[in-house]
């Protein structure tokens, strides 16, 4: 008789922004769900967390696109990513967002315990600043010539023809 196991799954949280198709599923939600099922049939104690990850510049290009708030696109987004894991009956014991007040107390309180053991280093960067937002830019808003292959309409995170 094997020893039960306590096993937290996690999946890679989908990005708020974008319609969720098989890839989704098939890449990351459906590999976590079968091996979640499979521990909980071997009798192990298993918990199986996933959430929408609603920061960043995906979820604020995907709201100005729809031209709505942040907050109201995530709200209607959350929704629809919970109803298709339902709809494809996933096993999840939680399906969060990352926006919640506890995620953000925990990120917190790890912020804190790696500054008070010396693990975080301060550093000085260069950003783009609009002047007509007010605002630093996220990498994704700026657009240009990629240094390299050339390319005119690279965005300062990724350039879409050679991937760099």
């Amino acid at each position: 008789m094997t020893q039960t196991r306590r096993i937290l799954v996690t999946s890679a949280l989908p990005y708020i922004n974008g319609i969720k198709h098989l890839g989704n599923l098939a890449g990351s939600m459906l590999p976590a769900d079968v091996y979640a099922r499979v521990m909980r049939l071997m009798g192990h104690d298993v918990t199986y967390i996933c959430a929408t990850d609603e920061h960043g510049t995906p979820a604020e290009l995907a709201a100005q696109a729809a031209d709505m708030s942040v907050q109201a696109y995530c709200d209607e987004q959350y929704e629809i990513q919970r109803k298709a894991g339902e709809g494809f009956n996933l096993s999840y014991d939680w399906f969060g967002r990352s926006s919640r007040p506890a995620n953000s107390a925990l990120t917190q309180h790890f912020a804190r315990v790696l500054e008070q053991n010396g693990l975080i280093e301060e550093r000085t960067s260069k950003q783009v600043y609009s002047v007509d937002d007010g605002r630093f830019l996220p990498d994704r808003y700026v657009e240009g010539t990629c240094p390299t292959c050339g390319f005119e309409k690279a965005r300062g995170d990724q350039c879409d023809n050679c991937g760099r």
